[in-house]
């Protein structure tokens, strides 16, 4: 295997250019011991037919000709039985209880079967390039489904943490009478000139 990695265009460059877009994909590189994920695969959409191929197209290569796909059906709103991909065809099947919901897998007669995590399209940069970083990681042995879990909990204590950093950061501000300048700052000038405003001489 081949560490491999494309990086996401912005939403609007795939809108305005006819040519598709950049495939986003890391493999696990060369020599790692095996392990339940073979890479992980950021698509663009949930459209089978727009995104197998350009992945086959980037594997082919590498892992011999991709002749069948499974999924399973709870992401994928439509599934197409076969794909036409470049120069040949790839069968697409599906299983529901068989198969975790954030793998794909790809069989090639040549080179036999391999297990991608597919990360949701709608995640954010930060965390799918944290996801593909551990997803073929040497170390690795959780799930496709285990990686999208620890993902999530670690992008939840993240925003804990930032609000919590906020949070502190107020405190310290308003112990330090940055509250009260605040306060001072919209309200004493006004208060000030008044209370020291000349009394008029008797006569005048």
């Amino acid at each position: 295997m081949t560490a491999t990695t494309f990086d996401k265009p912005a939403v609007e460059d795939r809108t305005s250019s006819s040519s598709p877009p950049p495939l986003r994909l890391q493999l696990a590189p060369p020599g790692t011991a095996p392990a339940l994920i073979d890479g992980a695969w950021w698509p663009c959409s949930r459209d089978l037919t727009a995104e197998l191929p350009l992945l086959t197209a980037a594997l082919d290569p590498r892992w011999g000709r991709i002749t069948h796909v499974t999924v399973n059906p709870t992401f994928w709103p439509v599934i197409p039985r076969k794909v036409p991909v470049q120069g040949h065809v790839v069968k697409v099947g599906w299983f529901k209880a068989e198969q975790d919901p954030h793998k794909l897998l790809l069989l090639s007669y040549t080179s036999g079967r391999w297990d991608l995590l597919v990360i949701p399209p709608e995640t954010d940069a930060v965390t799918a390039a944290r996801l593909m970083t551990t997803a073929t990681d040497p170390a690795r042995s959780l799930t496709a489904s285990g990686l999208i879990q620890e993902a999530e909990r670690f992008r939840i204590a993240a925003e804990a943490e930032a609000a919590a950093w906020d949070a502190a950061r107020e405190t310290v501000w308003d112990s330090e009478g940055g509250h009260d300048a605040r306060h001072t700052s919209s309200h004493g000038p006004v208060g000030t000139a008044i209370g020291r405003a000349p009394i008029p001489a008797a006569g005048k």
